[in-house]
């Protein structure tokens, strides 16, 4: 988990860049546009990844033995 856990900021942390470079700097809006259809998903997808990362206290056991299968 701890892999999959720096992968997300990682991800995170470069859509976090690249987000606020383009509200930040003029650029031409078909990047506009490429930084909002690629970085902004990514960005939410890595910040629910980490989220889900973390196994609450009462929950440690039941990933150990059975891993998440899905609701």
């Amino acid at each position: 988990m701890e892999r999959q856990t720096k992968i997300c900021l990682l991800l995170l942390v470069i859509s976090t860049i690249f987000i606020l470079y383009a509200l930040v700097f003029t650029i031409p809006i078909w990047l506009v546009y490429v930084i909002s259809i690629f970085f902004i998903p990514l960005w939410i997808l890595s910040l629910g990844l980490i989220t889900m990362a973390k196994p609450r206290e009462e929950d440690k056991e039941a990933r150990v033995e059975e891993p998440f299968t899905g609701y």
